[in-house]
């Protein structure tokens, strides 16, 4: 049993909270930006396991206290952030109200910066990275209630030690594919190289299906490469047919998923630009590798979003 805030209740906040939810006995509170009549995810089975889509429930209501300010809230057991990576400022506000001398601060977040990202604001030793693999996206409020459509299981990868293991025990109990790697730096740069193709849905505004077409698929192979190849330099460990399997787990997924980028600019938020190819770009300039179809992706879509 803990005391949970979940900063940030978009879809993986939702889905984090109706998963700690039901691994039961949690006390959960979502720190958010406006009042919330209510918040429901809903489960379908694509992406599901014949078990898993056996035991989860349909629709789930998460019961929370809800904040809207920080001086509203009090020091609890653990935070997570669940805000999108360049709202880190917005969300760093929080902390001072939520933790304690020893409060851990997870990090859900894209990308393979968390802790650069929040070093300003928390200890490093207190710190969780981690990456969150989980097809969910908002779906339209109904009678004021916010909704998220959950696709497939949630897995959770955090480094392994101390915190990180106490992190995987929150979830006991519930349907989260939750634990601890050896490799944190692997798992968080083979995400990377998933959400590195992504850009293209975000570019030409389409869902995952696009992916399919053999002109698209050509350059998503372009982008996954130049992640992989800033990715080892950066210590991780990716097989050389990294960017066939990408290609290929997107073909599989759903052709209407939208994934969270695309989903920011048909709605006209602020997108991740710099949390996905602009790292990889930043990254390849470190190390003196060139990744041109990544910074012409990231140049197209900062010029789109004006």
């Amino acid at each position: 049993m803990a005391r949970i805030a979940i900063v940030g209740a978009g879809a993986i906040g939702a889905v984090a909270a109706s998963l700690l939810q039901a691994a039961g006995g949690h006390e959960l509170a979502l720190c958010v930006r406006r009042p919330l009549a209510g918040l429901v995810v809903e489960t379908t089975a694509v992406g599901m396991s014949s078990r898993v889509e056996e035991e989860i429930r349909p629709e789930t209501a998460v019961k929370a206290s809800i904040w809207t300010q920080p001086e509203e809230a009090s020091p609890v057991d653990w935070v997570l952030v669940a805000t999108k990576a360049y709202d880190v400022e917005a969300a760093a506000r929080w902390l001072e109200w939520l933790c304690g001398e020893t409060t851990p601060v997870a990090v859900l977040q894209n990308g393979v910066e968390h802790c650069e990202r929040f070093r300003p604001y928390i200890p490093a030793h207190r710190i969780v990275p981690v990456i969150v693999d989980c097809p969910a996206e908002r779906r339209e409020a109904r009678k004021g209630v916010d909704r998220v459509a959950q696709r497939g299981p949630m897995s959770l990868r955090v480094p392994a030690g101390g915190l990180g293991e106490e992190f995987v025990a929150l979830f006991a109990g519930s349907q989260a594919d939750a634990a601890v790697s050896a490799d944190w730096t692997t798992v968080a740069w083979k995400k990377l190289c998933l959400n590195t193709a992504g850009v293209l849905s975000a570019l030409v505004a389409k869902p995952a299906g696009i992916l399919r077409e053999e002109e698209m698929g050509e350059l998503a192979l372009e982008l996954v490469r130049e992640c992989a190849a800033v990715g080892r330099a950066e210590g991780a460990t990716l097989d050389e047919d990294i960017a066939e399997q990408v290609l290929a787990s997107s073909r599989r997924a759903s052709p209407d998923s939208v994934n969270s980028l695309l989903a920011d600019r048909l709605a006209g938020r602020p997108m991740e630009i710099d949390a996905r190819n602009g790292a990889v770009v930043r990254l390849g300039k470190k190390h003196g590798i060139a990744t041109p179809a990544n910074a012409m992706a990231a140049g197209l879509l900062r010029a789109m979003a004006g």
